[in-house]
């Protein structure tokens, strides 16, 4: 018989706070947290904001050794680990750490690092390179580093999958688990990648809002007049159990996840394909995987970029999938709160669905204001919707064509 797969925790950091609760009332509350970059010199850069996390210190997570040889990706890592940990009233010291793995994927890895590091070994010479910086800056750091802290020994890898990283991970994760692999995993998605050369990259593609002299409505998900989107950074990582185990820890049980898909448009490496023809297949296949039919799904939290071709492609495909009953679903996006958090996109957004399954509410599409015509469903507009919420689909839709969906449904026993 195929193992259940529950959540028992959640954590998150995020540019709107330093915890679920903290981001989740700022999104009820119609928040953005977009705002000019400080942290180095925008002139002449096309985009002069993003979507920062503010009042972050490792060292309230970490160790000063550990903290200093992490990258910020993998500090925010460890921070929204700990919170999803100690959610779970998971004591890892009564564990098998054999049982116990990671899935905690990023799209970019040490950027900032990178181009730190870079600078140094132009301005200084090779003998001033940092020693760890390999270890600091490669796609897996993250998991790898609560790994060592915690002694975890059971499958660990780092998922990479553009802004699709995040379900990867956990979908990945719930599979490890389902195959008995492990009896627990940690899973998730973080980035910290809001840096000069970040910045003047998505700019060239043509990503990204210009919209400087308004950055709380830059980003607009769904709406007429969106030009882009804005970069974000955060992380955030479930605890992710076999039901079994679960009940058996008496451990506080969240939801279940039920279903998984994973797709390639195989069309072109940045824009998706027009008629978001592999998110329908990734959303078909999250249904299949889940064994429910499209009328059983309560609400989306959407990709929702704020980009002219992501949000039709996206509406285009939920027609696809859920027909006349698409116009009843209540659909989200978060970016326009928090920025494009890219490889933590996925997570944050699954964080966020649970949510609402937990307190009935559907935060709203920040900053959708006039509609785009092509985009003619309920994205819950201006603010909360109070709904029962029994079962959630959330998407990611990656450059190169990734697509990853996975939903989340009451737990029922």
């Amino acid at each position: 018989m195929e193992r259940r797969v529950v959540i028992t925790g959640m954590g998150m950091i995020s540019p709107l706070g330093l915890s679920v609760d903290e981001t989740w009332q700022a999104l009820l509350a119609g928040r953005s947290a977009v705002s000019p970059i400080t942290d180095f010199s925008t002139e002449g850069f096309p985009t002069q904001m993003a979507a920062q996390v503010r009042g972050f210190d490792a060292l309230d997570y970490l160790g000063q050794k550990d903290a200093r040889r992490a990258g910020r990706f993998a500090q925010f890592a460890a921070a929204a680990a700990s919170e999803a940990i100690l959610q779970a009233k998971l004591d890892l010291e009564q564990e098998d750490r054999t049982r116990v793995g990671l899935q905690i994927g990023n799209a970019i890895g040490g950027l900032p690092v990178i181009e730190d590091q870079t600078i140094t070994l132009r301005e200084r010479g090779p003998r001033r390179i940092n020693p760890v910086f390999v270890p600091t800056v490669i796609v897996s750091a993250a998991p790898c580093l609560l790994a060592v802290l915690w002694g975890l020994k059971g499958p660990t890898h780092a998922p990479a999958a553009a802004c699709a990283t995040g379900i990867v991970a956990i979908g990945e994760a719930m599979r490890n688990l389902r195959w008995d692999d492990a009896d627990v995993m940690l899973a998730g998605g973080t980035e910290s990648t809001i840096t000069p050369l970040a910045l003047a990259a998505f700019s060239r593609l043509g990503a990204l809002s210009t919209r400087n002299d308004d950055p709380l409505h830059a980003c607009r998900p769904f709406d007429v007049n969106r030009d882009g989107t804005v970069i974000g950074e955060g992380a955030a990582v479930m605890v992710l159990e076999t039901a079994q185990h679960a009940q058996q820890r008496g451990a506080p049980i969240l939801a279940e996840l039920v279903g998984y898909g994973l797709t390639e448009d195989g069309f072109h490496m940045t824009a998706p394909e027009p008629n978001g023809e592999g998110a329908v297949r990734a959303m078909r296949l999250a249904l299949k995987d889940a064994g429910l039919e499209p009328s059983a799904v309560d609400c989306i939290v959407a990709h929702g970029t704020g980009t002219p071709l992501n949000d039709v492609a996206e509406t285009r495909a939920i027609h696809a999938v859920f027909g006349e009953h698409a116009r009843r679903l209540l659909i989200t996006s978060n970016k326009g709160a928090i920025g494009h958090t890219l490889g933590a996109a996925g997570a944050v957004s699954t964080v966020v669905g649970t949510q609402a399954i937990l307190q009935g509410t559907v935060p709203p599409t920040v900053n959708l204001e006039t509609p785009d015509p092509q985009c003619d469903l309920d994205y819950v507009p201006h603010r909360p919707r109070t709904a029962a919420i029994d079962t959630v689909l959330v998407n990611a839709i990656g450059f190169g064509g990734q697509n990853a969906s996975l939903i989340v449904r009451r737990w029922q026993g």
